[in-house]
């Protein structure tokens, strides 16, 4: 364990979140130097327990959310347990909380009971829906708030295309990327306010936020007839292009990128045509535009479109597996990777902070406790 760094050292926070989005937000917090005692029930966090693992209750994903953490055992059905986290939370800066708001009022831990003793506190609940709604004390996982806030949606939209989730929990990153934001915004207006407050981040809400911001389109302006989607998006050849052999990334953008293009494709006649140059006519026949791009890009292999677009500063990249990052050159070059040794699991390997401070870096101090690894110096601690 080595000595706290980064911009949120002396913050202390209570984490009684599990799986992905609370985690994940915490980790970042105490990536940037929070102390975050993670509150666990005797089986643990359910992402202990999912594959692949070394030993049990330590597995890659939970390695992957849960560094620079501290971890305790309490059943919070238990008085003697309550007594315990409610005399950490004298002294605690945030509580943050993925347990549903209904079981927080009946254990007696909604942010009413609490910020008597601690009026500081910011009391942080990231769950599925507003408590404000109809929806609200809804079971809600990524998949589920995927199908229901659109994002399902989106990547079927159009003519024989199905609904589909994105190959990846963003329902949980981004909803734990704006409680990150939220609770930091937070402790700033307690320097001016001196006053805690209580802190909702629904992970429908934000995801429906999240994926209107391009795509509400018509339906900004009242009594449109436009219909909603950002077409560029949703056109079926926005995708990686196939070349003679493999895959590539491509991007033009602006209208002079599109003329090299085709200048340097070998259709300079394309460059004259007003559709394509004008950036207004050329919104319009997007998905024409990216139809031809596909056409023309399979003509080529794919090192030879490197070379070619590379020169021209043209928007492209080769399309990368998830191994291939491993062995980026710029990853490897600014050291992104870092593996540490943990005291159970042997060397762990993990995306580093991507995120740099010139006065207060933040660090990977220790790795994800096992669990209630910290319970009894906790328990003395809280004593004091």
């Amino acid at each position: 364990m080595t000595a706290m760094s980064g911009p949120l050292v002396g913050v202390k926070i209570v984490d009684l979140t599990s799986v992905g989005m609370g985690p994940y937000a915490t980790q970042i917090l105490a990536d940037m130097g929070a102390d975050v005692i993670k509150v666990e029930s005797a089986q643990g966090d359910l992402f202990r327990h999912t594959a692949p693992s070394v030993h049990p209750g330590m597995s890659a994903a939970y390695l992957q959310l849960n560094r620079n953490k501290r971890s305790i055992v309490l059943d919070l059905k238990l008085p003697a347990d309550q007594a315990v986290l409610k005399t950490l939370l004298r002294d605690a800066d945030i509580l943050v909380s993925n347990i549903r708001a209904q079981a927080m009022r009946r254990l007696g831990l909604a942010y009413d009971d609490l910020k008597q003793d601690n009026p500081r506190l910011i009391y942080c609940g990231v769950y599925g829906f507003s408590e404000a709604g109809p929806y609200a004390g809804k079971p809600a996982f990524d998949d589920i708030i995927q199908a229901m806030s659109g994002v399902a949606g989106i990547q079927g939209r159009g003519e024989g295309r199905e609904p589909a989730y994105v190959n990846s929990v963003i329902a949980d990153k981004t909803t734990g990327l704006t409680a990150v934001y939220a609770m930091t915004m937070a402790l700033y207006e307690r320097e001016k306010s001196g006053l805690g407050q209580a802190i909702e981040v629904p992970m429908f809400e934000t995801m429906v936020s999240f994926n209107l911001i391009e795509h509400m389109a018509g339906a900004t302006f009242s009594g449109s007839d436009i219909p909603m989607g950002y077409e560029r998006v949703l056109s079926p050849f926005r995708k990686p292009y196939r070349t003679l052999d493999g895959y590539i990334g491509l991007l033009p953008y602006t209208t002079e990128q599109w003329r090299r293009f085709f200048e340097l494709s070998g259709h300079p006649e394309q460059a004259e045509q007003q559709r394509f140059m004008d950036p207004a006519q050329r919104a319009e026949h997007i998905g024409s535009m990216y139809e031809l791009l596909a056409t023309i890009v399979a003509q080529r292999t794919t090192q030879e479109w490197m070379q070619l677009l590379e020169s021209a500063d043209i928007p492209m990249a080769p399309i990368a597996s998830l191994e291939d990052l491993l062995d980026d050159p710029h990853l490897q070059a600014i050291g992104f990777f870092e593996t540490h040794e943990h005291p159970t699991e042997g060397p762990v390997t993990m995306p580093g902070i991507p995120v740099s401070f010139s006065r207060t870096p933040g660090s990977i101090r220790w790795l994800a406790p096992t669990l209630d690894q910290d319970g009894a110096a906790i328990r003395d601690q809280s004593k004091t």
